[in-house]
């Protein structure tokens, strides 16, 4: 067929478009979600959940463009489960994000899942459930997007993953009713028992001299925060999150959970010698270190196996010059959104409820599944769905319009750092307090020159202890979207909150599978009506799930009556006494 002139151009515009579709692939994973015996630090075999029958789990990798279609079977046999893609908007996909009774049901046992998807952004991110507090079971692993135009391209020799996560001896379904209960009033979180690099201890990276490596690392931990550094080496960060960023030089960077970052490293012009990197967990997150923890793990840039593999120097706190995420710059130099169109005030708070047991709160409330999973209230709620009422008190949901700026404001009234993550987008951190400044006062400010031209973006941001951050994005992704501190055990006391965004758009552009939907018989969970299963009065929120009952104010009858008993011994005893002291003897 011939083409005129007069068509050059516009095939020369369209020609990388057809060259990107041409490249896509549709990238399929096969995945049996099942009981595996581990020992990943040499110290204790513990059921451990595999993917099939194998652990750790298999590192995703696809390119940015590819449709990927991961085929769930839950073999747990016990257990219901879900994954959650971290760190992937799922653009125009809300329904395959995971989060258990939020986009949809659980995945029950026996029961064939099917997640779909297209990834349109590139950079470190990870798969984990997002059911019951059952990841740090081990059902976690890197997910890699490659990027043919990445920016760094040609700046490196060989990639590598690498994660860093903590390890517990004991199982969630074991760990969790101890936490919550009211012998731990105080909400001490469990403290792991070891940490990991690549699930293991002992890791060995093989390198060649003078070449140069980009690592991509992610934080997988139910808990700890994690320092790293390579001896003798520095790193220049060039990704956090998924954002590409100006290249910033580090001698040690720390990683919250759920945290990710791509840097490279430079190996040495000589093989003279193997030098240890580590990664040493956060203890300033713990109540109390048991005794005989090392809260260390050592890995090895290996030039040259035939050397000894030396100890890791004992490296003073103080002795790095501290990187703050927040002064990195995005490489696309977005900038600041404008102000918001709607402002959200979040308190953190820790408290204990009326069985005892402490708990996490936004705004004195702490969050409670719904019995219907909130996408499928939007999809059944007519005009209702824009009224935050019909997703129950304690989903602390917030109604989003179409292409507002949200800002979420953030007072951390807790004594300890807290990483807050977002499903759906990346947000700007626009303003970030050091500790124990107290809230966030706008007044304060001398002008809104003190917030960044481009602010740093990333889907997690550390909150320091005492202290406040205040975060914007754009609500341009449809879907129902969790805000949620990415502590484990904060998730599973209840700091959790729902962004529903534009859901009456959502009607008319979702369509959900009906295996989605079989999963839900098999759950034994409704699809239809508000937070409470209500399909005729969707502001009747009767029988919702619900937290424990706040502590009672001032004395219960059982208390009233416990006193009153007391009172009359305590004056029987003295009587007693007084009697005896007068007798003669």
């Amino acid at each position: 067929m011939a083409i005129s002139l007069s068509c050059l151009p516009l095939v020369a515009m369209l020609l990388p478009i057809f060259t990107h579709l041409a490249e896509a692939a549709t990238v399929t994973y096969d995945f049996n979600i099942t009981w595996v015996l581990a020992n990943p630090d040499g110290a204790f075999v513990r059921p451990t959940i595999g993917i099939n029958n194998q652990w750790p789990p298999p590192i995703m990798r696809v390119t940015k463009g590819d449709t990927v279609i991961v085929n769930v079977e839950n073999s747990l046999g016990n257990q219901t489960t879900t994954l959650h893609f971290h760190g992937l908007y799922m653009n125009g996909s809300t329904h395959m994000d995971g989060p258990y009774h939020v986009t949809q049901c659980g995945i029950a046992p026996g029961v064939k899942f099917k997640y779909n998807f297209t990834v349109d952004q590139p950079g470190t991110y990870w798969y984990h459930s997002h059911a019951k507090g059952q990841y740090p079971d081990g059902l976690r692993a890197p997910l890699i997007v490659d990027d043919p135009d990445s920016p760094f391209k040609g700046m490196y020799d060989e990639e590598y993953v690498l994660s860093v996560s903590d390890w517990y001896h004991d199982q969630m379904a074991t760990l969790i009713p101890h936490f919550i209960n009211r012998r731990n009033p105080k909400g001490a979180e469990p403290v792991p028992n070891a940490a990991l690099l690549n699930d293991t201890q002992g890791l060995q990276v093989p390198i060649q001299a003078g070449k140069t490596y980009l690592f991509h690392m992610v934080n997988m931990g139910a808990f700890a925060g994690q320092y790293i550094w390579f001896e003798e080496h520095n790193i220049s960060i060039i990704e956090v999150d998924g954002i590409y960023t100006e290249p910033a030089n580090a001698e040690r960077i720390y990683l919250t959970a759920a945290q990710r970052c791509s840097f490279l490293l430079t190996a040495k012009n000589d093989t003279n010698s193997n030098f240890p990197f580590v990664s040493s967990m956060d203890t300033t997150l713990f109540d109390k270190i048991p005794e005989g923890l090392n809260w260390n793990v050592s890995g090895w840039l290996l030039y040259d196996q035939s050397k000894p593999l030396p100890d890791a120097a004992i490296i003073l706190e103080d002795s790095f010059q501290e990187f703050d995420d927040y002064t990195l710059v995005p490489y696309d130099k977005e900038p600041l959104f404008p102000d918001p169109d709607q402002s959200i005030t979040l308190e953190v708070v820790m408290s204990n409820l009326g069985d005892g047991a402490n708990y996490a709160f936004f705004n004195n409330i702490s969050y409670a599944p719904p019995i219907v999973p909130t996408l499928y209230t939007v999809m059944t709620a007519g005009a209702t769905a824009a009224n935050t009422q019909v997703y129950g008190d304690y989903t602390h949901s917030f109604v989003l319009g179409k292409d507002e700026v949200i800002e979420i404001v953030v007072n951390n009234n807790d004594p300890g750092k807290h990483p807050f993550h977002l499903h759906g987008h990346a947000f700007q951190a626009v303003w970030r307090s050091d500790r124990d400044a107290g809230n966030f006062n706008e007044t304060a400010l001398v002008s809104v020159s003190d917030f960044p031209a481009a602010p740093m973006r990333r889907d997690t941001f550390a909150v320091h202890p005492n202290g406040n951050i205040v975060l914007r994005f754009k609500a341009d992704n449809p879907g129902v979207w969790l805000f949620h501190c990415h502590i484990e055990w904060h998730v599973d006391s209840g700091l959790i909150a729902t962004m529903v965004e534009a859901p009456l758009e959502l009607q008319r552009t979702l369509s959900i599978p009906q295996d989605h939907y079989d999963s839900c018989v098999v759950d034994g969970t409704p699809v239809k009506g508000n937070a409470a299963g209500n399909i005729i009065n969707l502001l009747d929120l009767t029988g919702q799930n619900a937290p424990p009952g706040p502590l009672p104010e001032g004395f219960t009858t059982r208390g009233a009556v416990a006193l009153g008993f007391s009172i009359l011994s305590a004056f029987t005893s003295i009587a007693v006494i007084s009697w005896y002291g007068l007798a003669d003897i």
